[in-house]
């Protein structure tokens, strides 16, 4: 059975074809031509001799991924992507043009188990984890995308379908993989994860010492809201997650995000505001407002605009940081597990 070479560090590389004679070099020749010339066939890598390709044809793989099926919002800016990997399961990646560069949005999970009221990924449950490698793989094929119009991804965001703290070492291994400099070599700084409040993990990512960008889903502005919107919070209460969000803080000096999804007639109160406003005093943190993605499986509906502003409005009264994200890509099905729930349900 051939050994997938695909999302292994160079020194993995070096390692696993030692043995059949070819010189160290050549790891950070074969990395080079996968990950940053997007080469996925040993044959194509003419820097290495034809003896060599040989044996890697024999005895290596390189799994990377296909699209099964696409979308492009109408203003252009953001496509999204079902992506097949080599097992036939397949997860959404989306691409993003901001004004201050390209980002992407992977998935760490094939499906999640979290059980968010607001999230279609969580909806038929996880099949199974992704490798390191499988989301590099992403990034890539989005990279590719992007070489045809002259551009390359500037950020990533690790807010796809699945729960990345729930897959913590392959996560880490690819974040760390694409700050390599055989591969992305992307500034940690350019990466963003988002979790829905593991707390152990989130002490663990904080004593790694990576100047991550961390995101904590919040949705809420009080413990029982926050049970009824999100299952996690019953084995992690909010006191908890704030503290493990202060502790990030602390280690990194990174300020910490919190997202919250504003959902009609359930958590865009003005006593939400006010509550949340309470939560956040004192915080090396931001608010970031979103809109709800309407999810038609849930029956959850946005805001209007007066009460989004006036949501808004209350916690810049009392300073708090805070901004409304700007919508991207509504019209695509943008949020989380919408395109592979159409394409499965639709197969």
């Amino acid at each position: 059975m051939s050994n997938n070479i695909f999302g292994m560090f160079i020194e993995e590389i070096a390692a696993v074809v030692h043995p059949y004679g070819l010189p160290k070099y050549s790891a950070g020749q074969i990395a080079k031509w996968m990950y940053q010339d997007g080469v996925y066939d040993f044959k194509d890598m003419t820097n290495i001799s034809k003896k060599h390709r040989a044996l890697l044809t024999e005895h290596f793989v390189i799994h990377s991924v296909t699209a099964r099926a696409v979308e492009q919002s109408s203003d252009g800016k953001t496509s999204k992507y079902l992506l097949e990997f080599h097992d036939g399961m397949a997860v959404e990646t989306v691409l993003m043009r901001q004004h201050y560069g390209n980002s992407v949005c992977i998935s760490t999970q094939v499906g999640c188990a979290m059980g968010c009221v607001f999230c279609a990924s969580t909806l038929n449950g996880v099949s199974r984890n992704l490798t390191g490698g499988e989301m590099l793989a992403q990034v890539l094929f989005i990279n590719k995308v992007l070489q045809q119009e002259g551009s390359a991804v500037n950020t990533i965001v690790i807010m796809g379908s699945g729960e990345p703290l729930a897959n913590y070492d392959n996560v880490l291994n690819f974040i760390k993989l694409c700050h390599a400099e055989y591969s992305l070599h992307l500034s940690y700084r350019g990466i963003t994860l988002s979790t829905s409040g593991l707390v152990p993990e989130i002490n663990r990512l904080a004593a790694e010492g990576l100047p991550l960008t961390l995101s904590i889903s919040l949705h809420a502005s009080n413990n029982e809201l926050r049970s009824l919107l999100m299952p996690i919070n019953n084995r992690y209460s909010l006191p908890e997650v704030m503290a493990a969000g202060d502790f990030y803080a602390e280690q990194t000096g990174r300020r910490v995000t919190y997202e919250y999804i504003l959902i009609a007639d359930l958590n865009d109160k003005i006593e939400h505001a006010k509550e949340l406003a309470i939560l956040m005093r004192g915080r090396l943190a931001n608010v970031n407002l979103i809109p709800v993605n309407p999810v038609i499986e849930r029956g959850l509906l946005r805001p209007d605009s007066k009460t989004i502003q006036h949501f808004e409005k209350i916690l810049l009264e009392r300073r708090i940081n805070v901004t409304v994200r700007r919508e991207m890509g509504t019209d695509i099905r943008a949020a989380c597990g919408q395109l592979r729930n159409k394409v499965l349900n639709d197969n």
